[in-house]
């Protein structure tokens, strides 16, 4: 007679040990890196591979030349900035010219008037040479993407902005106030728009938006009580007024009288 119990238990074992295996068989497995191979793929037909993509950005490049070199104006002597100590002929150029396209958009949003404008020497990168004036031109002088801030400060801060100029002793683009300085380094006879500028009146003072955040130590713009953004880029200026005239003027007015 076969041994039933016997053979139930070996049976039950036999179950066990499947279950088991199959358990281990199927649970999640690590790996891991133990070799890492690679090649050079060499870049085949060089010389065609360049040419295609010269040929593909020579017509854009061409568009950009055709619109820099197209002749807006013309400049009847070289303008740079090394052409005076207190004022430049690019400099007074420059400061008139912000002031002026500066105030078609300020005084279309705002309906005020911007009364002072002051710019840094450091922002000019070249010369305006004599001869047809282009937008590449523009670009030369103004490479940087600075945008035009005008600033609403109290006179107090503009006797600071005066004090600034004669302390630094540079020969920063500046209109719509003129000063003298007298034997002992001091400024008088301030004027904005030909008045003389009163402690506690707001004046409206063009600059850069660099310069509106205390930028080369200019920090009296710190100061301002509003500030505004004419969303208008210093080389636009310079480009929209170069298509407004036909020859550019040499402006060699006394703006700082020394004593």
């Amino acid at each position: 007679m076969v041994n039933l119990k016997k053979y139930n238990q070996v049976s039950k074992l036999f179950v066990i040990f499947l279950t088991l295996f199959f358990v281990v068989s199927c649970s999640k497995q690590s790996y891991h890196i133990t070799k890492i191979e690679g090649k050079r793929i060499p870049i085949t037909d060089k010389e065609n591979q360049v040419l295609e993509i010269e040929n593909y950005i020579k017509p854009y490049r061409e568009h950009i030349n055709k619109d820099l070199d197209s002749i807006l104006a013309y400049c009847p002597e070289t303008l740079d900035k090394s052409s005076g100590k207190w004022q430049t002929t690019i400099g007074n150029l420059m400061a008139d010219v912000s002031l002026m396209r500066g105030n078609l958009v300020f005084q279309s949003r705002e309906k005020k008037s911007i009364d002072i404008c002051l710019l840094n020497s450091g922002g000019i990168r070249s010369i305006l040479p004599k001869g047809n004036v282009t937008a590449r031109n523009a670009f030369e002088i103004m490479p940087f993407e600075n945008s035009m801030v005008v600033i609403a400060m109290k006179g107090e801060q503009v006797f600071e902005l005066v004090d600034f100029f004669i302390i630094d002793k540079k020969a920063h683009p500046l209109a719509g106030v003129t000063f003298t300085i007298d034997k002992n380094n001091r400024p008088k006879n301030i004027l904005v728009q030909g008045k003389p500028v009163e402690k506690e009146t707001i004046y409206y003072v063009g600059t850069n938006d660099y310069l509106a955040e205390g930028g080369d130590n200019m920090t009296f713009f710190n100061k301002g009580i509003k500030k505004y953004d004419l969303d208008y880029k210093l080389r636009n200026i310079l480009i929209d007024y170069f298509k407004q005239v036909d020859t550019i003027p040499v402006l060699r007015d006394v703006r700082i009288i020394i004593e």
